[in-house]
């Protein structure tokens, strides 16, 4: 059998240094013998491997039409075939009956990814028609490193031109006159900070924005109205948007309000009472957020009129608009909800069957639609889209995504638990398993999945490869921690900064809330995080690893005490607001207290795999590979400890539908081997 690959050390107080020294031999031997050694410890998977991925092949339709999409006079959407990685994008003829029907015999292909990307990776970033719908704008990128070629297709012609530009974050906005485009490129750091505006046909662009301060990200988008171009800069704490009539992309774009630190807000354009309006989402009454209204020809500040008041249990999280409506989503007890507020009638929620569950708005069609569409989803339940006539609050799901082959949603229970951190604080666990593995009272394997950072909200999700897990008596759990979003802004400030602790100790009391109540055992407990969520994996292996059995740490963020002193590196200094500037003492060592790459120490860990992505720009390979081998070195168990570095993929793992269930069905093949499932 192959022996585990034991990585240099070098002298100082980073070792493992040497292996961020990207492209070297001895850097890419050593990743290859650890992806090596990965295969021969797993090699006694290799038929349930195989087994997994074909299982969870079969549950998904493997030929399948999207819902289309009406705009204009088209209906756009998307098919995919078996056998093809990625769907083929087309559109055809809108039928005069206001009907959804696809006809096959007028339909037009407009970009088929599987020719593009051959045998590589790929990932397409805009997909954006020009307002006369005759040019497709999209991005590429092949390698994984989020940085996208552009391209522009004449739909008449079929004649495809790539644009002379190098270096762009993949964004592309369309000007009303179907002629002008603007993009944004990346800085040394991987920060979108430039906007330029270019006219087809000319060889350069025009340098329209540049954003200097490294804290701040920089995006482009069309108003709903479709009758203005938003240019939004935002750090983790502070936002401006400056505006430009769509109509006239060669005018200046003026400013909303400028920056003040602290005060976040963001703009759309539509209509209130007939008029055209700015509505505004801001924070500057409340951390939970009001929405404001103001004349369209003063957007400023000081021409804010309050629309809906700040509610301190309440988060508003987002607005869409449509010409008799404007829907509001928002968070109440862990909970999104969806509020409509017609033009003409009183506001309502919309109703819904399950208590724990997943609900965004997944369009708002055109600007002039009766409805919207919802997306809609719980733990056993697999996502719908809802249509919602705004007027009446009537809903018709126009599509479930379907599960092949048996499949009955009521055999499986979802429940809403709450578990006690040391703080006293109540903290959210969604869970779900077969009813008759609830039913019978004994503990059983358990999937626990956390992340508790930047405000982001794990609701429940349904999953086709997690049935593999169920199905074989498996309980499945997310742990609600707070620098999630799920409870508000309040939850996330609880688990950022100086309060970044809370995040590990309530997934700790999660885990021990679940065994506490029978669901499982140590021996039984896997936990599995990614990119944040992995930096949350590493900290609580480091302070209790006697409480798990298994980890799976997916693009992990386990240096963060190195990174954060690299500001050279991808994203560094706009994270500052989350983690803190380690170049304070104080903050260096709150850092240092915690980074799992610092605190592992001589004790038994459960069975760990790690998975990296080598052209990762977010969560740099090296951070797994350092941590790897400092446990390989450390550590007092002989438990399986494997890394895959994925050596074509980025942050996302490998492209294509397929190659992704591969990898899930290697994640699970692991669990089982080191949980003693059959």
């Amino acid at each position: 059998m192959t022996d585990a690959p034991i990585a240099r050390r070098d002298a100082g107080s980073d070792p493992y240094h040497w292996l961020e020294q990207r492209d070297t031999d001895a850097v890419l031997d050593h990743l290859k013998a650890e992806n090596a050694y990965l295969e021969a410890q797993l090699a006694d998977r290799g038929e349930l491997r195989e087994a997994l991925f074909q299982e969870i092949k079969g549950r998904i339709r493997e030929t399948d039409l999207s819902l289309p999409v009406p705009w204009g006079p088209w209906l756009y959407y998307q098919r995919t075939t078996a056998g093809d990685e990625y769907p083929r994008h087309y559109r055809c003829p809108r039928p005069a009956d206001g009907s959804l029907s696809v006809d096959e015999s007028a339909e037009q292909l407009l970009l088929d990814p599987n020719a593009l990307a051959g045998d590589g990776y790929l990932s397409l970033g805009a997909f954006t028609i020009s307002q006369d719908h005759r040019l497709l704008g999209y991005s590429l990128d092949t390698a994984g490193d989020e940085i996208y070629r552009l391209f522009v297709k004449d739909l008449d012609s079929g004649s495809v031109s790539e644009l002379p530009f190098d270096d762009c974050d993949g964004q592309m906005t369309w000007a009303n006159e179907n002629r002008t485009l603007f993009f944004v490129t990346l800085d040394d750091t991987h920060r979108p900070w430039r906007l330029y505006r270019h006219a087809l046909g000319d060889e350069s662009a025009d340098l329209v924005f540049e954003e200097a301060d490294g804290r701040f990200f920089l995006s482009c988008y069309r108003s709903s109205s479709e009758r203005q171009l938003i240019l939004s800069l935002g750090s983790k704490t502070t936002s401006e948007a400056w505006v430009l009539d769509a109509d006239k992309p060669r005018g200046e774009f003026a400013c909303v309000a400028p920056r003040q630190e602290d005060h976040e807000y963001d703009v759309d354009h539509g209509l209130l009472d007939g008029q055209w309006t700015w509505f505004v989402r801001s924070n500057q009454t409340g951390i939970n957020f009001a929405l404001y209204v103001a004349d369209e020809v003063q957007p400023g500040r000081q021409h804010w009129r309050q629309l809906i008041a700040h509610d301190e249990k309440r988060m508003l999280e987002g607005v869409t608009l449509n010409r008799d409506a404007f829907t509001l989503s928002l968070r109440e007890g862990g909970l999104p909800i969806i509020e409509v507020h017609p033009q003409a009638a009183a506001p309502y929620p919309v109703q819904l069957p399950d208590a724990a569950y997943s609900l965004y708005v997944q369009d708002s069609l055109e600007f002039h639609s009766p409805a919207i569409r919802l997306r809609y989803e719980a733990l056993n339940r697999p996502a719908q889209v809802r249509q919602l006539e705004l007027a009446s609050g009537e809903q018709q799901v126009l599509k479930q995504t379907p599960v092949e082959g048996p499949f009955d949603a009521d055999a499986y229970e979802s429940r809403r638990v709450w578990a006690t951190a040391a703080d006293g604080t109540q903290v959210p666990i969604s869970l779900v398993a077969r009813k008759d593995v609830l039913a019978a009272g004994t503990p059983a394997p358990l999937y626990l999945y956390g992340y508790g950072a930047y405000g982001e909200s794990l609701d429940p999700w349904f999953s086709h490869a997690r049935l593999s897990l169920l199905e074989r008596g498996f309980v499945f759990a997310i742990a609600h921690v707070r620098g999630g979003g799920e409870l508000g802004e309040a939850w996330y400030r609880a688990g950022k900064l100086e309060h970044k602790q809370n995040t590990f100790g309530d997934f700790i009391a999660c885990a021990e809330r679940l065994i506490a109540d029978g669901l499982t055992t140590s021996a039984q407990l896997a936990i599995s995080g990614g990119s944040a969520g992995g930096l949350l994996i590493g900290a609580v292996l480091n302070q209790r690893p006697e409480l798990f059995a298994a980890a799976i740490a997916e693009v992990p963020f386990v240096d963060v005490l190195n990174t954060m002193q690299n500001p050279d590196l991808p994203l560094t200094v706009t994270e500052y607001d989350e983690w803190g500037d380690p170049n304070q003492p104080e903050v260096f060592e709150r850092i240092k207290g915690y980074a799992p790459y610092e605190n592992i120490s001589a004790q038994a860990y459960p069975a760990i795999l790690a998975v990296a992505g080598y052209n990762d720009s977010r969560v740099q390979y090296w951070e797994a590979a350092k941590w790897v081998a400092k446990l390989r070195a450390t550590r007092s168990d002989n438990n399986l400890l494997l890394l895959k570095t994925d050596l074509g993929a980025g942050h996302g793992g490998m492209s294509g539908r397929y190659q992704a269930l591969k990898d899930v069905a290697l994640e699970y093949a692991f669990l089982f081997k080191v949980l003693g499932v059959a």
